[in-house]
This record gives structure tokens, sequence and C-alpha cells, in this order.
């Protein structure tokens, strides 16, 4: 189940599209104001000025560690003072060269006639990064150097040429992190506002407030400027290392298997902190404009919280905490499967219509048996079932602050279309649909002693100097620690069992695999969506990893395909986190 087509990604992917089509070159913008200059009396009396607005210095982005993921980099518009201009030939001709620009239209602008307080300085070009305007500034010196021109000839010359800095945002990781990081489309020097991720959640923050003054239209005009407190830089919780590491696994594990996309998110069950956020497709934010060929159709800058997914077996996880937490069941408690349940007169068979006989809950959950799921519902009842799916913050945002987060609502008993059969089905995952940053939020209760941590990118933010740092808040406890504690300790001796592809040698792994069917029309896609959480070292869990394969084609079950990324993703993370193995935690306690 996924949300509707949002009109805005395509209407987004459209303006960026035009917007590339103005990037080589802004040609001929004559920086007159003539609403401007009719506002009052006194700027009749000055044509040369006009009201700017002046934009403060956006504020920074770092990891956890300091390592700069957005900036702020100088670049020069380059213009002529149509009064100072001596060859525009040789400006037409060395901004060709040097540039890449357009001979003609350079040409045609720089012979523009002066007219003072009307046509006084064009814009040619901007963004032009120092080096070119360092090859400009050293043309402009040997032609200042030779000697006069004999009579009828002309020298070369650049007089009348002029540079001014400015700064756009930049970033010098390129792809890494970003969908979570989001972007500033910088070719609007007017507007500092931010799209997507960070930069559009904390955009106010960052873009600081900016300053109305007057200031001359002709940038060569000697002037005053005043100066604008910068706005406030973000410490984010993600860890370069980790950000990067898990991006490599998920692009492998997408292209390995076929997958539409996919997903890794890694999270401090303790803090909410997320340490990775990887999905693809991925964009190179340097170059924006490409986003329409990136995100095509409905697809959402970050899937990590913006598509909504039947989760599948990975659910269980939840419905089982609750059937243990309200005393519907005790782990002894012992289930005969004979391959089907009935729940609203319907009945409901097992993913691979195998009957397992006498299972306990541990069994139940080993072979994510989904008859033995309906069963634990139907002890529970409609009420208490769903009644700890909200506790566990199900139908609900998250509020992670990323800009983007979508959601799906719960249908509940009483609405029109909850049917008894819902009861079953959302038992294991399916007839439901939730973000990956849903799923990672409640489950991380399990992981963290029964209380689930609000999910958050931002670990402090510097403001004049000074570094405020955000606290980590709970958001809900719907289990007991007890409940927590049992339920990890099943989930990790269920890995045990069946020899996982998810475990990691030395460390205890508590989780789950997820295989969901995906609707499709009237029917059902003949692809899934496999999964899998875990968490880890069981007793004391510093992490919990949530792993996404979209529409994998080389197989379809999460068990196969989601749970070795899991491994990999777990083998990265203990190195980086340094981490020991069990063994030698234990004995350093």
């Amino acid at each position: 189940m996924k949300l509707p087509a949002l009109s805005r990604f395509t209407i987004v992917g459209a303006i960026l599209a035009l917007m590339a089509a103005l990037i080589p070159v802004q040609m001929v913008r004559i920086q007159t104001n003539v609403d401007a200059r009719d506002k009052s009396d006194w700027f009749d009396q000055n044509f040369g000025y006009e009201e700017r607005t002046l934009l403060p210095e956006r504020g920074n982005i770092y990891d956890r560690w300091g390592n700069l993921l957005a900036g702020n980099r100088e670049v020069y518009e380059i213009g002529v003072a149509l009064n100072e201009v001596q060859s525009p030939e040789t400006i037409a001709r060395d901004l060709a060269a040097v540039l890449g620009a357009d001979y003609a239209g350079v040409l045609s602008a720089a012979s523009t006639e002066y007219v003072k307080d009307e046509i006084e300085y064009i814009a040619l070009i901007d963004f032009v990064d120092a080096d070119s305007v360092a090859k400009l500034a050293e043309l402009q010196k040997q032609y200042n150097e030779l000697p006069p021109a004999r009579r009828g000839q002309e020298n070369p010359s650049l007089l009348g040429l002029h540079w001014t800095a400015h700064l756009h945002r930049s970033y010098p990781e390129n792809e890494l992190g970003s969908n979570v990081i989001g972007f500033v489309p910088y070719l609007d020097r007017s507007n500092n506002s931010g799209l997507y991720g960070v930069e559009q959640y904390y955009d106010t923050m960052m873009a600081g407030t900016p300053l109305e003054v007057v200031i001359a239209v002709n940038p060569t005009n000697v002037q005053e400027i005043p100066n604008v407190q910068p706005g406030d830089s973000l410490i984010l919780t993600i860890d370069r290392e980790i950000q990067s590491k898990m991006e490599t696994i998920i692009d492998a594990a997408v292209a390995d298997t076929g997958s539409d996309s996919g997903t890794i998110i890694v999270m401090n069950p303790e803090t909410g902190e997320i340490l990775a956020m990887a999905t693809t497709p991925r964009l190179n934010i340097n170059e924006y404009w490409n986003y329409g060929e990136i995100f095509t159709g409905t697809t959402p800058f970050n899937r990590a919280i913006s598509q909504t997914i039947e989760p599948g077996s990975t659910f269980k996880v939840i419905t089982m905490a609750a059937a243990l937490d309200s005393g519907a069941v005790v782990p002894s408690d012992t289930y005969y499967d004979d391959g089907w349940e009935e729940v609203g007169g319907i009945n409901i068979h097992n993913w691979d219509y195998t009957i397992w006989n006498d299972q306990d809950m541990t069994g139940c959950m080993r072979h994510s048996i989904n008859t033995c799921l309906v069963w634990i519902a139907k002890q529970m009842g409609p009420t208490r079932f769903y009644e700890y799916l909200l506790r566990f913050g199900i139908g609900h945002r998250t509020n992670v602050d990323l800009y983007g987060e979508q959601t799906w609502p719960l249908s509940l008993p009483g609405d029109p279309d909850w049917y008894q059969v819902n009861l079953g089905t959302n038992a294991f995952g399916q007839g439901l649909a939730v973000t990956p940053i849903q799923l990672i939020t409640a489950i991380s209760a399990v992981a963290n002693d029964g209380t689930m941590m609000a999910p958050h990118i931002l670990q402090a933010y510097i403001r004049n100097g000074r570094q405020y740092d955000v606290e980590p808040m709970p958001i809900g406890s719907p289990i007991s620690a007890e409940t927590a504690h049992t339920l990890s300790e099943m989930l990790a001796v269920s890995l045990e069992e069946e020899a996982s592809k998810a475990l990691v040698e030395g460390y205890r792994i508590s989780g789950k695999t997820g295989t969901a069917d995906i609707p499709e029309g009237d029917g059902w896609s003949e692809y899934t969506n496999a999964s899998f959480i875990g968490w880890g070292p069981t007793d004391d869990p510093k992490f919990i990893v949530y792993v996404w394969l979209e529409k994998p084609k080389s197989d379809r079950w999460g068990s196969v395909l989601a749970a070795p990324v899991f491994q990999q993703a777990v083998e990265q993370l203990v190195v980086l986190m340094d981490l020991p193995p069990d063994s030698v935690r234990l004995q350093l306690k």
C-alpha cells in the first residue's frame, strides 16, 4: 500500500528542469529597478540605487563528528560597467574562451550604449568559480601592461569587466546523505530557502534574518555594506562514516537483487538518534537541477520517511509485544497449527501453506507462522489489539525532524473501511501501511526497555558562537521493560535456532524478517517487499537497523535477501561504533 501520487513532486521536478536551462549563462540581466525608483521622492533623485534584501550567510551542516556536509562557497557574478568598456570584442572573446560563454550574446551586451541613470551595468554570468576569475584577472593585467597601440589600432582590453563575490550553497560530499540533507536551489539568489530534508525542515534557523538596505545598482560603486548576522549552523546525529558504509551496502544490495529501491536506517534505540539513513535513488545535490531525471513519477525524495508500505512479518514483533504485555499469551503457550485460522468468516493460511502443528510462541516467531499471529490477535480482541497499535504510534507521524514525512491512517473498528478480517491480516503486517521510520521507531521500544524515543536528526545547533544541544525525548512506553526483555530473548533464540543469515559472529542479535505482498490493482503484485529489522547486542542494544528492499527480482523472501544485508550492515557498525564482541564486553562489566 503506497500513498497516492503527490503532485508536489512532479511540480518541483518541472521547476528544477526549467531552472537547469538557465544555468550556463544569465545573459543581459539589466540591473535597474524602475518600480523601486517610483516608491518615493528619494528614489526619484537617486536613480542609481534600489532597495535590496541582504541575505545572511546560511548556516553550515555538520555530521556528529564535525565533518562538513553543507556549507557555502564563494563564487562571482561577472558583469560590465558600460561607461568603462573599451573593447566589447575582447570581453566577448575572453569570456567565451575562459567560461564557455556565448560570444554573440556577450558582445551584444557589452556593446550596449551607456545611458546614465538608466543602463549603467549589465550582469553577464553568475556563479563563476574563483579559478576562472583568476584567469580573467591575469588577462586583464597582461592587457593593461601592453604598450600603447599604433594609430588606427586598438589594444585588447577588459576594462569595464567586473566580478562581484557572493556565496552559494555547496555540498562537499555530493550524494552522501543527500536524502537527509536536502538542498538549496542557489540559481535563485533572491531566495535562500531549502528544499527537502534538513535544509527545508530547519530552513528558518539556517537562513537567519534578512536585512533590508538601500544599495547601489552598479556593484562597481564604492559603498559600505552592513554586516548581517549569519544563520544557525547544525550538527546532525548522522555519522558520516556509518552513512557512507550503509549507502555502499544498500546500493550493492539493490544492484544484486534487482530491486526497485532500497533503504537502511540505523538508530540508537536509547536516544532516538539516527546514525544513518541510506535510501535509493539519491541525488548529487550540487546538481539538484537533475531532480526530475532521478525522482521520476511519484518517487519520493526520501523513501525512509515518505513512502508507506505494508511491512509484512516484521510487524509480528509489534503484535507479539502487545500480546505478551497484555497477558493474552506467555512464551510457553502453545498453538496448534493446521494451516488455517478463521477470522471474520475468512480462512487465513500461512505464507508457504506449511502446517507447523504444535508451536510455542518462540516457534511461532521463528517459523513466522501467520495463523499463530492471527490466533494471538483473536486472543487479545480488537479493542486491546488496536489500543496497542496506537500506543506504538501506528497510523501517526513520528514527527522526525526531516521535511516530507508521510503516514497512512490506521483503520480501526467502527471505521467504514474496517472489517473483522483486518484483525487477522493486520496481525502479520498486511492490510495496513507504515513508513520505515514509523516501523523502526515503534520496534525500538522492544530494544529500549519498552520506551520509544523520538527519532531525530539534529544533535545540536550553533547560534552566535554558542552550541545548544538537543536532549533525547521519550514519546511513549507501549510495553513494560519485562515484556521488552522477554521478546528480545525470544527473537534472539529464534534467529539462532534457524541459523539466520542475519547472525553476526561474536554478537548476539535479536530480529525478525519480513516478506510483504504488494497490492496492485484488484490483486497482488508478483513482487514483494523484503525486509529485516534487528538490534543488538541483545542484552544491551546500542543499535537498531531496518533494511528494506522494494520489489527484488532475484528472490522474494526477506530471510534470503534482507537478512544478509542486515548482517553486512552490523559487521560494519560494530567496528565503526567500537563495540567489542559479547565475550569481551561481558568480561569488562
